[in-house]
C-alpha cells in the first residue's frame, strides 16, 4: 500500500461559507485531532482566511492571485502541487484533481441526475463540467467518501462504481452551543415580530423547490413563509418573481448563522421540501436549535430524519400543517448524537489510515 502525505484542498477558507464549505472547515478541524504530524497538509490559496492554529495538520499556502475560481484553483495550482510533491488527494467538494485523483466527495450526483434542471447555456456548460468530474471520481478516485446510502447507490447504478470503494461517512451540525442567536434579525425583519412562521434556508436552486412553498402559500395565505439564501447565479427558479409578490411570503436574502439560528428556534417549523438532496443539512441545524422540521419525503431526507420529522410530498403543495403537526414526532437526540463532524473525521481517518505516512 502506496503511503503518502494527504494535502487536503483547502479552498473553502477563500469562499463564502455554505453547507459544504462548513463541513470542510469543521471536519478538517476534527482531522487535526485524529492524524500525526506529517501526514497532512492544508493548501491554500493566498486570499484564505479564518484558518485556525493546528497542532498536526501544516497549512501550505500558495502564491496564486487572489480571485481565482474553485475549477481553475483545483485543477490549476492545487493540481500541480499535488503531483508535483506525490500528494494524495482530498477534496470535500465534489470535485478532484482530474489528473491525480485520490480521496474525493461526491455529495451527490444532482447534473447528472436532473440535467432538466440546467436550463441556460451557462447551467449546461456548468453541469458538463461538473458531470466530467463526477464520473473522474466515481472511476479513478482510490475512495470516494458520500453523505447517505442513496447516495451511494446513486453512484453505484449510475457509474457502476464499485460498492466498496464508497465510504457512507455522513455529515454533521456545528456547535451551536458556541454560537449566541442574533435576534436583532427581528428589527431588521420586522413583519417577522410576534408572527407565527415557518422558515427555510439554502442556496434557491430549483432542487430547493420554491414551487412548493409558492403555490402552497397561494393556497394557505393566512400563513407566513420567511425565506433566506440567495439565488445562485447558474440555477434560478423561476419561481422567485412569484414568492415575491406573494404577501405571505417574506424574502430575507443572505443572513448570518446567528440570524439564522434566530429564525429557527422561533419558526413554527423549519420547512425543506426539496426534491433532491444528499444528505441536506439544513433541517438537521434547525433541530440542533431545538427547532421542528417539515421535509420532503423524497431522495435521503427519510433515511437521514426518520421518525424526527414530517413528511410532505414534494409535488404535492396542498396539505395542512397545522393538522400534519398533530401527529407525534421523536425527539431528534439520537440523530444529533450520530450525525456530527468529529463522527465524519473519525470515518475518514478509519478508511484513509492505511494511506497514511
Amino acid at each position: 500500500m502506496e503511503k503518502k502525505v494527504v494535502a487536503i484542498n483547502g479552498d473553502f477558507y477563500a469562499r463564502k461559507i455554505t453547507g459544504i464549505e462548513r463541513l470542510g472547515i469543521e471536519v478538517t478541524k476534527c482531522l487535526d485531532e485524529l492524524v500525526k504530524p506529517g501526514q497532512m497538509e492544508l493548501i491554500v490559496p493566498k486570499n484564505a482566511v479564518g484558518i485556525p492554529e493546528f497542532k498536526n495538520i501544516s497549512v501550505v499556502r500558495l502564491d496564486v492571485e487572489k480571485n481565482i475560481k474553485q475549477t481553475k484553483w483545483t485543477q490549476g495550482p492545487y493540481q500541480k502541487y499535488v503531483r508535483k510533491n506525490k500528494r494524495w488527494s482530498m477534496n470535500y467538494s465534489n470535485t478532484c484533481p482530474y489528473f491525480a485523483p485520490g480521496f474525493e466527495f461526491i455529495h451527490d450526483i444532482y447534473t447528472k441526475l436532473y440535467k432538466g434542471d440546467m436550463k441556460s447555456l451557462r447551467d449546461k456548460i456548468i453541469g458538463k463540467m461538473t458531470n466530467l468530474l463526477y464520473w473522474r471520481i466515481a472511476k479513478k478516485a482510490r475512495i470516494i467518501f458520500t453523505v447517505s446510502e442513496y447516495t451511494k447507490k446513486t453512484i453505484v447504478d449510475t457509474y457502476g462504481t464499485k460498492p466498496e470503494k464508497i465510504k457512507v461517512v455522513y455529515s454533521g451540525v456545528r456547535n451551536h452551543e458556541k454560537l449566541d442567536a442574533d435576534f436583532t434579525v427581528f428589527d431588521r425583519i420586522p413583519e417577522l415580530k410576534n408572527r407565527e412562521f415557518y422558515f427555510t434556508l439554502g442556496s434557491l436552486s430549483l432542487r430547493k423547490n420554491l414551487k412548493w412553498i409558492a403555490d402552497h402559500a397561494e393556497l394557505y395565505p393566512n400563513e407566513t413563509f420567511a425565506i433566506s439564501g440567495k439565488a445562485l447565479p447558474t440555477v434560478v427558479p423561476p419561481e422567485l418573481e412569484k414568492l415575491k409578490k406573494l404577501k405571505n411570503i417574506i424574502m430575507c436574502g443572505y443572513l448570518s448563522d446567528a440570524q439564522v439560528m434566530a429564525l429557527e428556534m422561533k419558526a413554527k417549523a423549519f420547512i425543506f421540501p426539496s426534491y433532491f438532496e444528499g444528505f441536506g443539512l439544513p433541517p438537521l441545524e434547525a433541530l440542533s436549535c431545538g427547532g421542528k422540521i417539515i421535509i420532503s419525503n423524497s431522495s435521503c431526507l427519510p433515511e437521514i430524519y426518520g421518525n424526527t420529522a414530517w413528511y410532505v410530498d414534494p409535488d404535492k403543495p396542498n396539505v395542512n400543517l397545522d393538522e400534519l403537526m398533530k401527529t407525534p414526532v421523536e425527539k431528534p437526540d439520537s440523530i444529533l448524537e450520530r450525525f456530527t463532524f468529529m463522527n465524519t473525521a473519525r470515518k475518514i481517518h478509519e478508511a484513509i489510515s492505511e494511506y497514511l505516512m
